[in-house]
């Protein structure tokens, strides 16, 4: 087994949300799922709203991801995003109100706009909630 380690970082225009040397990166892109070795081949992904998880010794650290883009090349990973946040520092009960508040909306929604925005809404909401519940 190759001890090589992938540089991953997780960049917000806010901060930085993680940096640090991993085994293995896994996250959903526009076109599906996708994971990263180190010495994998150059690559590039635009990025759903979902989840990315990073592997380091065993422990999975997931993080809730909106959308944004993935790079990788020569083992150094970068995930530009407009928000993340990791897993472990997620309220669920605020998520899981998030989304209440949106399948509200939704049930009233009336335009086209609305009913896009509440969606919208909800997937942000569920992969706040996906990230938490995999730490």
């Amino acid at each position: 087994m190759s001890n090589k380690k992938i540089h991953f970082k997780i960049i917000t225009p806010e901060k930085i949300v993680f940096e640090d040397d991993v085994d293995a990166i896994y996250a959903q892109g526009e076109a599906g799922s996708f994971g990263i070795l180190p010495d994998h081949i150059p690559f590039m992904s635009a990025l759903a709203v979902d989840t990315a998880r990073a592997e380091k010794n065993g422990e999975i650290i997931s993080f809730s991801i909106i959308g944004g883009a993935f790079q990788f090349k020569n083992n150094d990973a970068i995930i530009l995003t407009e928000v993340a946040e990791r897993g472990s520092d997620i309220d669920t009960a605020r998520a899981k109100l998030a989304i209440e508040r949106a399948e509200a909306k939704l049930s009233s929604a009336k335009t086209q706009n609305e009913i896009k925005m509440a969606n919208a809404a909800i997937a942000r909401a569920m992969a706040r909630l996906k990230a938490a519940s995999k730490n």
